[in-house]
C-alpha cells in the first residue's frame, strides 16, 4: 500500500525529468567513450549532456526559486555548448557574440520574473524561445555543412530531431508568451504543460543518438581516407589510384574518348636519403606531390604507386599531348626546391607515357609506361619518354613547352 501511494504521489513532470536524467547520463557515457578519437565537438556535446543531467537532477529534488533560476541558467549554457559542439564538428567558428549577450539578457529576465515581478509564463516563454533558436541553428548547421559524398541518413536524422525540438519550443514560447495559456507554478501539471515537457524530453535522446551517429561517420571517413589517400603525400594510394584508373578507363571506352597515363619517378632518390636523411627524403616526396598536384588539370588524377614513384592519369588526352603536359610538370619540379634542415633539396623526374587502347588492360598500359620510364632513366634521367620510343619526348615532339 505504501509503495502504491509513493507511485501515485510521483507527478508526471517528475517522471519525465527522471527519463531525461537517464537519457543524459547515457549520452555522457557514450560520448565520453569517444574522447580518444579527438573528433571535434564531442567534448562540448558530452559536457552539455552532463549539465543537462545536473539540471534535471536539481529540479527533481528541489524547485525553490533559486534552484529554478540556477537550473534555467544551466539549461541555457548546456544548449550553447551543444550548438558550439556542432560548429566545431563542422570546423566553423564556435561562438556567435550575440549569443553571449542573449545569455546575459536571459539571466536578467530570470531574476526579474522570479524576484521582482514573478511571472512563470514569461520566464518559460523566454527560455523556450532561446531553445527553439538553438535547435533551429543545429538543424541549419547540419544541413548547410553536411560533407559531400557522405551517407546522408545520420545528418538528416539529427536535422529532423533538432527541428522537431525547435518546433515544440517555439510553439510553447508563443502559447505562454502571448497569454494563450498560463503557468502559475513552475512545471505545473496541466495537460498542455505535460505535453510540451514530454515532447521536448523525447527529442533529447534522438539528438544524442544523432551526435553519436555523426561522430561515427567522421571516424568512418577517417578510415576510408587512410585506405584511399597516401598519408605522406596526400595523393591517392596505389590501390585507390588503380581503382580510379579502371573506372575512368571503362568510361573512356564507352565514350570512345582518349585516356593517357604517365609513370613518374624521382631520380636518384636513394642519394637524397643518404645525403640529407630520410626525413628530408619524405619532405621531398611531399614537395614533389604538392608541386604536381598544384599544376595538373582538375580532371587529372595523381597517385603514389611506389616508394618514390607516382602515376598521373590524363583523361581526354592523347599520348603526345600527355607527353607535353608531363614534360611541363618535369620542368616545374626541376626548377623547384624542397627546404630541409641540411640544405635545399633539388629533385628531378623521369617519366614514361602511354595511351590506353580499346584492347588494353590497366596493367598492360601501366607496364608499357613503366618500360618507357626505364628508357628515360637509361637516357640520362630528367626526361619524358613515350612508350615504344627510344628517345625522350622532347626530341620526338617539336616545340614541347618547358
Amino acid at each position: 500500500m505504501d509503495h502504491t501511494h509513493c507511485y501515485a504521489a510521483m507527478s508526471i513532470p517528475t517522471a519525465l525529468i527522471g527519463i531525461a536524467i537517464l537519457s543524459c547520463l547515457m549520452s555522457v557515457a557514450v560520448l565520453g567513450s569517444l574522447f580518444h578519437t579527438q573528433v571535434p565537438g564531442i567534448r562540448h556535446w558530452c559536457v552539455a549532456s552532463g549539465l543537462l543531467a545536473v539540471t534535471a537532477t536539481l529540479l527533481i529534488f528541489r524547485r525553490s526559486d533559486a534552484v529554478v533560476v540556477g537550473a534555467s541558467v544551466l539549461l541555457v549554457v548546456a544548449s550553447l555548448l551543444a550548438v558550439q559542439g556542432f560548429r566545431r564538428f563542422f570546423h566553423r567558428r564556435p561562438a556567435v557574440i550575440w549569443e553571449y549577450g542573449a545569455l546575459g539578457a536571459i539571466l536578467v529576465g530570470l531574476v526579474y520574473w522570479t524576484y521582482v515581478s514573478p511571472d512563470v509564463s514569461a520566464r518559460g516563454a523566454m527560455i523556450s524561445g532561446f531553445l527553439a533558436y538553438i535547435r533551429f541553428a543545429i538543424a541549419w548547421l547540419v544541413q548547410r555543412y553536411r560533407p559531400a559524398g557522405r551517407p546522408k541518413y545520420g545528418y538528416h536524422f539529427v536535422s529532423i530531431a533538432a527541428v522537431l525540438g525547435a518546433v515544440i519550443h517555439a510553439v510553447r514560447c508563443v502559447v505562454y508568451g502571448f497569454g494563450i495559456a498560463h503557468e502559475t507554478t513552475f512545471l505545473e501539471e496541466t495537460p498542455l504543460n505535460v505535453a510540451f515537457l514530454g515532447m521536448a524530453i523525447l527529442t533529447l535522446p534522438c539528438l544524442s543518438v544523432g551526435m553519436v551517429m555523426l561522430a561515427h561517420d567522421r571516424l568512418a571517413e577517417r578510415m576510408e581516407r587512410l585506405a584511399t589517400i597516401d598519408d605522406l603525400t596526400g595523393v591517392l594510394g596505389r590501390r585507390a589510384f588503380i581503382a580510379r584508373t579502371e573506372a575512368l578507363f571503362e568510361l573512356a571506352k564507352a565514350a570512345k574518348s582518349k585516356l593517357s597515363i604517365a609513370i613518374l619517378d624521382i631520380d636518384n632518390f636513394k642519394g637524397i636519403n643518404d645525403r640529407y636523411g630520410h626525413a628530408a627524403g619524405d619532405q621531398a616526396l611531399a614537395h614533389v606531390a604538392l608541386t604536381i598536384s598544384s599544376e595538373i588539370r582538375q580532371t587529372d588524377v595523381l597517385g603514389r604507386i611506389g616508394g618514390e614513384e607516382f602515376a598521373l592519369l590524363l583523361p581526354l588526352t592523347g599520348k603526345e599531348e600527355a607527353a607535353r603536359l608531363t614534360n611541363r610538370l618535369r620542368a616545374i619540379v626541376a626548377a623547384s626546391v624542397s627546404r630541409a634542415p641540411a640544405g635545399d633539396v633539388a629533385c628531378t623526374l623521369s617519366a614514361g607515357v602511354d595511351e590506353f587502347g580499346d584492347d588494353d588492360t590497366v596493367a598492360s598500359v601501366m607496364a608499357r609506361a613503366d618500360t618507357a620510364l626505364y628508357v628515360a632513366k637509361d637516357k640520362g634521367r630528367n626526361c619524358v619518354v613515350l612508350a615504344g620510343s627510344s628517345q625522350p619526348s622532347d626530341d620526338i615532339v617539336s616545340g614541347l613547352p618547358a
